[in-house]
Order: C-alpha cells, then structure tokens, then sequence
C-alpha cells in the first residue's frame, strides 16, 4: 500500500514580502519533500495574487529600512522573487492555491485580476475542511 501524502496548510493573512518569502520558503520545501501544500490567501495576504502585485511586496514599515539591503543581497544570491517561487511549487502538482471568496468581496476584487495559478476561490468552510486533514496548519 503507496504511504499517504503528508499535507501542509498554510492561511496566508499577510502581504508583506517577508511575509511572502516565508509561504513560499515552506511551500517549496514542502514540494521537495513531497508534501501536498494547500495556500488560503485572505486579507492582505489576497491582494498579493492580484497580477503584478507579489514583484511590489515591500516590508513592513518597522522593518522598511533594511528593505533596500535585503533586497541587493536576496539578487546578490541569485534567489528566486516569490512569485518565482510560487510558479516553482506549482510545476510540482502538489501546490493548491485557493482565493478568499469574502475578502475578494470586501476589496472589490474581480477573478480576472488574479493570477493563473489561483486555483479555486473558496470561503473560510472550505478552507477549514482542508486545514482540518492536513498534518500541519500554519497562520502567516
């Protein structure tokens, strides 16, 4: 009998670019251990999947002025943006990326603003059901 895949959930709350690093650092780990990874991007966290919006992330105010250096030395180390990292997870079929249907509400935000590898737009229930058979939950 084939081993169950182990799953990773992710809500993905925040839009900042460490924020942002640190989804797809997990996500791409996850791929490469063969793990199923399922992002719910809600709040701040879903205007990132508006087309051109994860090249924009910025840090947050309290920490804006090491963006500039931490930017030259992420391009120093030839690492990929997150959104690179996004599609990277994706070539490996085992990424699911779901749109919180409230908050695209909330923020006026059409399905043609997303970007291709959205793959659902879903309310909190059906996140939960997800969340709820996964091995490990986390809130970033």
């Amino acid at each position: 009998m084939p081993k169950k895949m182990k799953k990773l959930a992710i809500l993905a709350h925040g839009g900042t670019i460490d924020r942002l690093y640190t989804i797809m650092i997990l996500a791409t780990t996850a791929s490469s251990l063969d793990m199923e990874i399922h992002v719910y991007f809600t709040f701040w966290g879903l205007l990132m999947l508006k087309k051109g919006a994860m090249e924009k992330a910025e840090l947050p105010a309290t920490y804006k002025p090491f963006e500039e250096n931490m930017k030259r030395r992420l391009k120093e180390m030839k690492y990929p943006s997150p959104y690179e990292m996004l599609k990277m997870a994706k070539a490996s079929g085992r990424l699911k990326i779901y749109a919180c249907s409230p908050t695209m509400e909330m923020f006026s935000v059409r399905k043609e603003e997303l970007i291709p590898e959205v793959d659902e737009i879903a309310g909190a229930a059906s996140f939960l059901n997800i969340a709820s058979e996964a091995d490990i939950t986390l809130f970033i």
